[in-house]
């Protein structure tokens, strides 16, 4: 007689199998789409939540971190849109805004009027039930490994962003993708772009995630973004969720031939929170830039997890991440560079340093290469430290109190990575929050 050994699925996973099994049929789509979420939802069945034996999870042990699964959140009443038109944590810059409320698109509170030339804007749940052509596109980009938070949020696949930008177009206003969570409930969403940009076009990507402090809302969202040929991105990504929050977020790239990519991501919200990155660079003469800021404080965990695919030669990256840690929180950084048979000539550097503002904070950085091209140059660094008493003694000495010159090291430190930021009205909101956070700090 042969056993079979099953594992003790805990009440979060079991809750979210019974959420989608009560859900599914009425979610909009194809036969075809149907047939994915099923793929996504029969997997996480099979897997449950990553835990710490899962290399690509080991410092978030969501298995554990995850004690409830909050059910499906309504769609948004009048009352949570009126909540959410308060919610825009980049209200200072002009942008044209996209926002989805408790993970559903609101028109009434976004900016579709006049679309500049080339730019097509549609939101996913009207084109999954229209049978948009390029909704067939959805899950055409993977991470290399299963990813249980991806495999949850196409599960629950219902609505989001579609945005397609046409060939040699150049969009002036950044495009800003606002999600916000309302309501006194806690409750889960799962929010999906995809978005194609297209040969030698230009543009600005900005999202943004917010909500009330003291609820235990879960954020599941995925993008797919598709850069062809010489297009040229800058994707600015702010996560300002509530206190309470816990956000899952994954982004996959596919960038090709002579493409230019830069992505900035900035984290001061969420209780836990995991950004899972895959930029694949395949084609030649690709530009990939990185450079992003965590700012956490108090029992905040903040995970960000990239890998970076260069499939093909004459190719260069550069990643810099830099995280200030208060309190008793957590931050980590996981960067992986994969340089492929043939991918000659690459040039990749990364760097990720942590400023330790309490003896109780944890600083958890894992940069990896691995290299199997000869003709290459590639290189990783991590460091963490406290704040220099050179330095601090400099300013003291000249009649700065000690709390201004701690906000002044701060801020110079982690401004290095927000400086990169193309966009003038982009940059200066981050800093400004940055400068809000050190003024906040007891």
């Amino acid at each position: 007689m042969n056993a079979e050994i099953r594992p003790v699925r805990t009440p979060a996973e079991q809750a979210l199998v019974a959420s989608f099994e009560s859900s599914h049929a009425k979610l909009p789509g194809s036969t075809e789409i149907a047939k994915l979420r099923e793929s996504a939802a029969r997997a996480f069945a099979e897997s449950g939540l990553p835990h710490r034996r899962i290399e690509e999870w080991k410092y978030t042990d969501l298995r554990a971190l995850l004690r409830e699964a909050a059910p499906l959140a309504p769609p948004p009443d009048a009352q949570a849109i009126a909540e959410a038109k308060k919610l825009n944590p980049l209200s200072e810059v002009e942008t044209r805004r996209l926002v989805l409320v408790n993970g559903a698109f609101v028109p009434a509170l976004s900016d579709l009027g006049t679309l500049e030339k080339g730019l097509t804007i549609i939101p996913l749940g009207q084109a999954l039930a229209e049978g948009h052509k390029l909704t067939r596109r959805i899950g055409e980009l993977r991470p290399e490994t299963y990813d249980a938070a991806l495999a949850l949020n196409t599960a629950f696949l219902s609505d989001g962003l579609l945005i397609d930008i046409a060939k040699d177009a150049k969009i002036e206003r950044p495009i800003h993708i606002t999600h916000c969570f309302t309501g006194n409930v806690a409750g889960s969403t799962y929010a999906r772009s995809l978005i194609f940009i297209g040969v030698n076009a230009k543009a600005t990507i900005v999202e943004s995630f917010s909500g009330p402090d003291s609820i235990a809302y879960q954020t599941n969202s995925a993008m797919e973004l598709h850069v062809n040929e010489g297009a040229h991105v800058d994707f600015v990504r702010l996560q300002a969720e509530g206190n309470a929050a816990v956000h899952l977020s994954t982004l996959l790239v596919n960038i090709s031939e002579n493409a230019k990519f830069a992505l900035h991501p900035v984290t001061t919200g969420g209780a836990i929170s995991r950004y899972s990155i895959s930029l694949r660079f395949d084609g030649k003469g690709i530009e990939g830039r990185f450079a992003g800021a965590n700012m956490l404080r108090a029992r905040q965990h903040a995970d960000t997890t990239i890998v970076l695919d260069h499939a093909q030669p004459n190719c260069s990256s550069k990643e810099l991440i830099k995280s200030v840690l208060d309190g008793d929180s957590r931050g980590i950084f996981q960067g992986r560079i994969v340089v492929k048979p043939g991918a000659q000539k690459t040039d990749a550097r990364m760097a990720t340093h942590a400023l330790m503002l309490s003896e109780t904070a944890e600083s958890d950085n894992k940069p990896e290469l691995e290299i199997f091209a000869d003709d290459v140059q590639c290189g990783h660094g991590a460091t963490s430290g406290a704040l220099d008493e050179n330095l601090l003694f400099y300013f003291l000495s000249r009649g700065i109190p000690r709390k201004d010159a701690e906000a002044l090291l701060i801020h110079s430190f982690v401004a290095e990575a927000i400086e990169m930021i193309a966009h003038g009205g982009l940059r200066d909101a981050l800093l400004k929050r940055a400068a809000a956070w050190l003024a906040a700090r007891a």
